[in-house]
């Protein structure tokens, strides 16, 4: 193998592949980048065999190609010497069968590879009804509902996002059996498969990192054990969590004892304030009472002090309610919705509290209160 490429493009993929390399691998073949030199261009390849990512160099793109070829490198050495190397043309020549050299006019490298058929065969095959999504709307659906996934081994299905895809739409739940965050989006495909798959969200939060705000899409191509993002330049493998994911259908009711809607903003900031005074050893407990107009929020630590807030309701109710809950929840909840207001839903102090847009959306997020009173 044997080429001339400018440092910022051949960096510029470098970031993508070395997102697919675990710093925790026992096993050497898994800490490497494979290089593979075709009449078409480079593909760099990486995979920790939870995650596999390629992505694709035109041929345009390289200076030069002089022999073609494969070779299989160290990923975390290639990363810093390219990384560390001015923004100029690299020469990347494979000198003898185990060895690389690296030159630019000031300098030179000679890395060790590794043996090309020890790398896994990634199998990034696609399937004939890919699920296509607007790369801005996937985005944005992941970041809305992430953060209620469990970080708890012991449940390991808690530990991903369930993508279920019936009737030409894709609802993605998260929860960690405290709280639950839903979104559901419609897809705009001719043709599409049914599917209820368990990605993890470790491996969604990389590829999340590497999609663009543009109007392009993203390709999804579900498998019985992966699924596969294919969008600009990339091609993304990761293994589903197997397992039955819980019937959250069930927990939300159609419903409600009292609906208060408030003004977004002013009841995160109520929440912020009162939530200065708890403790995580205590959950972040806040306790919340409608009176009339008005939210009561309150919190307290003992042997510091306490907080009182008060946050004006848009629409007067006829009865009230107290209840407990995690500030933090709350916060993490409220904070991802983008309109100006949002409705509070209650069917008593002991069942969860609903929350959702005013205005009316496809996102949902649900809390289980904290028995205080």
């Amino acid at each position: 193998m044997k080429l001339k490429i400018k440092q910022k493009i051949l960096m510029e993929h470098l970031n993508y592949v070395i997102k697919g390399i675990s710093s925790k691998n026992l096993i050497p073949i898994l800490n490497c980048i494979k290089f593979d030199l075709t009449n078409d261009g480079l593909y760099l390849m990486s995979t920790d065999n939870e995650i596999a990512i390629k992505t694709f160099i035109e041929k345009d793109k390289i200076d030069n190609i002089e022999e073609l070829g494969e070779i299989v490198i160290s990923g975390k050495y290639i990363f810093e010497i390219i990384r560390k190397l001015g923004n100029e043309v690299i020469n990347i020549e494979e000198v003898i069968d185990s060895q690389i050299l690296i030159t630019t006019p000031t300098s030179s490298f000679k890395l060790n590879c590794n043996n090309v058929s020890e790398f896994p065969n990634l199998e990034l095959e696609f399937s004939k009804t890919p699920i296509v999504v607007n790369q801005q709307t996937f985005k944005k659906t992941i970041n809305q509902t992430i953060f209620a996934t469990s970080t708890q081994e012991s449940r390991p299905v808690l530990t991903g996002i369930n993508f279920k895809i019936k009737d030409n739409k894709l609802i993605c739940t998260a929860t960690d059996s405290y709280r639950l965050a839903c979104k559901g989006i419609d897809l705009s495909n001719e043709e599409t498969i049914d599917a209820d798959i368990i990605v993890p969200a470790r491996n969604l939060i990389e590829i999340v990192k590497l999609l663009s705000n543009d109007d392009e899409n993203v390709e999804m191509h579900v498998f019985s054990n992966k699924v596969i993002f294919n969008f600009n330049s990339l091609t993304i493998m990761t293994r589903l969590i197997n397992g039955n994911y819980p019937d959250t259908s069930k927990l939300i009711p159609d419903d409600f004892s009292l609906i208060v809607k408030v003004n977004l903003n002013k009841f995160y900031n109520a929440i912020d304030r009162a939530s200065l005074l708890t403790n995580e050893e205590e959950k972040n407990i806040i306790k919340l009472e409608t009176k009339d107009e008005f939210l009561m929020i309150s919190s307290n630590i003992p042997e510091i002090g306490n907080v009182e807030e008060k946050v004006e309701l848009l629409e007067k109710v006829n009865n009230n309610i107290k209840i407990a809950f995690s500030s933090k929840y709350m916060m993490d909840a409220i904070k991802v919705f983008e309109g100006e207001n949002i409705a509070l839903k209650f069917n008593g102090e002991i069942k969860p509290i609903i929350i959702d847009d005013a205005e009316g959306s496809s996102l949902l997020q649900l809390i289980l209160p904290i028995r205080t009173y």
